[in-house]
């Protein structure tokens, strides 16, 4: 279904994307280090399954609108920034102190940081730009089902996104435990994690299609 030489191509180049630290990856750590390992593996999840609904909308084109459709860029994209900013205010305000009351490592903590990290991703249109771009540079029209060709790129980068973001996730949450100890430590994380969430939405508001 795919040309070998181009999918070992594309395995060389998708891990140099995944090990390139990014939005996603920054994100992921600082989860990480504010919520515990858990917390990091799930926002690494969370944006994973967010990149493959990406995957599915570059396979059956969907992701064209964006070029036929330029206000819907800008809305995604002022949309993701406003919750980046969201995230931030609630970092900045955190006060909670490590081992007393909340849900920290709970139920409700790790699906809280999966939806963060896939709606954090899913209200990037970058990410959907780069789909278009990238995938079909390793795709072959000349064996037929593109669409197929399209979905086993998009999937495999995904699965390997995942395996290297939850690595990164569970090593930056267990750093976290360690510092998180500290209140005044856990409190310096905190605006740490609200200064790269900060960071993250006014790189996304201000980069141009």
């Amino acid at each position: 279904m795919v040309d070998m030489s181009l999918y070992a191509a594309f395995l060389v180049a998708a891990f140099a994307l995944c090990v390139t630290p990014g939005p996603d990856m920054m994100f992921i750590v600082a989860t990480g280090g504010r919520g515990g390992p858990a917390a990091g593996v799930m926002a690494a999840f969370g944006v994973a399954c967010a990149m493959f609904v990406h995957t599915v909308a570059a396979a059956l084109g969907l992701s064209a609108l964006f070029h036929t459709l330029p206000t819907l860029y800008h809305v995604l994209r002022w949309a993701g920034a406003a919750y980046l900013l969201h995230l931030a205010v609630k970092a900045f305000r955190d006060r909670s102190v490590p081992g007393e009351g909340g849900d920290t490592g709970g139920e409700a903590s790790m699906r809280r940081a999966f939806w963060q990290g896939a709606v954090t991703n899913l209200l990037n249109p970058k990410v959907i730009l780069f789909n278009v771009a990238f995938l079909p540079q390793f795709v072959d029209p000349s064996l037929g089902h593109v669409p197929s060709q399209l979905l086993l790129l998009g999937t495999t980068l995904v699965v390997m996104g995942f395996l290297w973001d939850g690595s990164v996730g569970l090593l930056s949450g267990q750093l976290g435990n360690v510092l998180r100890r500290s209140a005044r430590v856990n409190r310096w994380m905190n605006i740490a994690s609200g200064t790269v969430f900060t960071g993250l939405a006014v790189q996304l508001a201000a980069s141009p299609k």
